[in-house]
């Protein structure tokens, strides 16, 4: 096999296995108020410093496509279009910008092993944000309703889950990053 060929089945394989990464951290989830806790975040956030822009976009990406597709791999199992272009739908969408912000980070050449832990955790917090906002945007508009009232539903009480989940994800990025080139 050439080594463009090699190379090819190696970004697909990683490409793959980011989706699969994804899809099983969101059936792990655990009932909190309107929008269930799962390993979704972390999952997205480590797909990114792991394994760079490019493969991390391509992942969610594709992670969308096939829920579009009738796929579940979403929270709760579910897919389609009524998940996906649903009050909640924004965040998933937002799951771009969480890939994105901790591919950058992983172009910043720090070596320290806890200055490289703060950088993605920082970034990672940045795309969070990001994804955060879009996603509720996305509710208040679906729903009509306030700002107010979608940050306390939406975004408030998994403020403590994600930072935990977040330094987790910088935890094993920095721990795995070595292994993955």
């Amino acid at each position: 096999m050439n080594s463009a060929k090699k190379s090819l089945a190696r970004e697909c394989a990683l490409v793959a296995l980011s989706i699969a990464i994804i899809t099983t951290c969101a059936w792990i989830s655990v009932p909190v108020a309107a929008i269930p806790v799962t390993l979704q975040t972390l999952a997205v956030a480590l797909v990114g410093a792991l394994f760079g822009w490019k493969r991390a976009l391509c992942a969610v990406f594709c992670y969308i496509l096939m829920g579009l597709a009738g796929i579940p791999v979403f929270a709760g199992f579910k897919a389609g279009t009524a998940a996906l272009f649903g009050p909640t739908g924004g965040y998933i969408f937002g799951f771009l910008f969480l890939a994105l912000f901790p591919a950058l980070a992983k172009l910043l050449p720090v070596k320290n092993r806890w200055g490289r832990i703060s950088i993605f955790y920082g970034f990672m917090l940045l795309g969070l944000s990001v994804c955060y906002a879009f996603g509720t945007l996305w509710f208040v508009l679906m729903y009509r309703c306030g700002w107010g009232y979608a940050l306390m539903l939406c975004v408030v009480p998994y403020l403590p889950f994600d930072a935990v989940k977040l330094f987790l994800a910088a935890f094993l990025a920095v721990r795995l990053e070595r292994h993955v080139r």
